[in-house]
């Protein structure tokens, strides 16, 4: 079965079209993109690596468009490069104590967001969505507050992992609206999620070696992460509002 579907991409390019082939007891899963709106359809020969293909390719795509899950990681990130030291922010002095901060930070999120996501997306656990959203939005603004008020500077991973669980439940949504075939849900959460971590590691990879190199500078603690911190706290401040009392405050 040959399916072109192009409906709406031309109003909203991250639109997706999900279609759902079930016959003779298997069901098989596509999903069309403004990249992919040609696809070969077929249940009995359609490959399960195409499938995996398909879901790592939608995680990758959410964690890099889920702005919201980026500037979390990002506020988190910002000050890995330095040192709390008398009350002030300093260069850390090598890259020894900045690798196990990033390596502790992404991994606690990591665990963190794949936990709550695997409960979710097998309908173990459900929370209301608004208060998963407003509780991202609030993540990010309580993120930004911990560099500008450092309260916890040696165990920041213990932030990412708190609320990384929370996180895990807004991937899951995105998740559940793909929707995952029943003959290979395991296959297909594992797919997403790895490409969820991906693309996490795609953003650290871009992000860690530039405020390495600028760490030092006058303008980094002053301007990079003052400064970023605070842009970062009155973006999630209109997400909040927004999603916990559902207003539009800027239409598009």
């Amino acid at each position: 079965l040959a399916v072109d579907y192009r409906l709406l991409f031309d109003i909203d390019a991250q639109h997706k079209g999900l279609l759902r082939l079930t016959q003779g007891g298997q069901t098989s899963t596509a999903i069309f993109s403004q990249e992919s709106s040609s696809q070969e359809f077929s249940v009995t020969r359609r490959s399960r690596v195409n499938e995996s293909v398909q879901f790592i390719h939608e995680g990758i795509w959410h964690i890099w468009l889920g702005f919201d899950h980026v500037l979390f990681l990002l506020a988190l990130l910002l000050p890995a490069v330095l040192v709390r030291t008398e009350g002030c922010w300093q260069a850390a002095g090598n890259f020894s104590p900045v690798r196990w901060n990033v390596i502790s930070i992404v991994t606690a999120f990591t665990v963190a967001h794949s936990l709550t996501l695997t409960l979710a997306a097998l309908d173990v656990v459900r929370l209301p969505s608004r208060l998963v959203e407003s509780t991202i939005a609030a993540s990010v603004v309580l993120a930004g507050l911990g560099n500008i008020f450092p309260m916890v500077t040696s165990r920041r991973w213990l932030v990412a992992f708190g609320f990384g669980l929370i996180h895990g439940f807004g991937f899951a949504a995105v998740l559940t609206d793909l929707g995952l075939p029943h003959n290979s849900l395991l296959l297909s959460l594992v797919s997403f999620n790895f490409g969820v971590e991906l693309g996490q590691l795609a953003i650290v990879a871009a992000f860690l070696p530039l405020t390495y190199l600028v760490r030092r500078s006058w303008s980094y603690p002053r301007l990079v992460l003052t400064g970023g911190s605070l842009a970062v706290i009155a973006i999630a401040l209109v997400w909040f509002t927004e999603r916990a009392f559902d207003l539009q405050l800027f239409p598009l």
